[in-house]
């Protein structure tokens, strides 16, 4: 299995089809996860967490609201996509050739005891489904520019992959890599 995040970023590039398509085409050997970024929908939050004040813990839930609103666009552009809600309808979903986009579930991830902060983004939650899920490979795509000589850790000093990224990443076995969506 193989988990791809799509960045929030490429919506507004408008390279997002471009990319689903291209997930479409070349990935038909094994089961693909979509993990959505959170995109102009997460940006509003941002905005409205700093215009009220309101607490991180409400940001946080109101941000993966943002990716259950991109896992419903990118349904909506491919309709020959599923759409799971928790690691068991994930796992009960993925098959060779199939397209399966995760909309996280809040009480899952409350369960799993994930912290409630702007540090922990699409990214990091992308690390721990791909953990879950026991992937082979877990691909970041973004729109920034990515230096392959440059680790985790300085992709994250570079805002490149959040802040609490690293933490996530353990011993899971499965293979990281972080592309620009030109290079997907």
């Amino acid at each position: 299995m193989i988990v791809v995040k799509l960045g929030g970023s490429l919506s507004k590039a408008d390279t997002l089809l471009n990319c689903l398509n291209k997930l479409e085409q070349n990935h038909t050997d094994s089961a693909v996860v979509i993990v959505p970024g959170g995109g102009g929908f997460a940006d509003q939050v941002r905005v409205a967490q700093q215009r009220w004040q309101f607490d991180d813990t409400t940001a946080h839930r109101m941000a993966i609201l943002a990716m259950q609103q991109m896992a419903l666009l990118i349904k909506g552009l491919k309709s020959n996509f599923s759409i799971a809600y928790s690691v068991t309808d994930i796992l009960k979903q993925a098959a060779p050739q199939k397209i399966v986009i995760w909309s996280p579930d809040i009480v899952e991830l409350d369960n799993a005891a994930i912290k409630a902060s702007w540090d922990i983004s699409s990214d990091s939650l992308a690390v721990w489904l791909a953990g879950r899920l026991s992937a082979r490979e877990l691909v970041l795509v973004k729109s920034a520019l990515i230096d392959n000589r440059l680790n985790l850790q300085q992709l994250t000093e570079l805002g490149i992959i959040d802040q609490g990224f690293c933490d996530f990443v353990g011993q899971d076995g499965f293979k990281i890599s972080i592309i620009n969506q030109h290079d997907f």
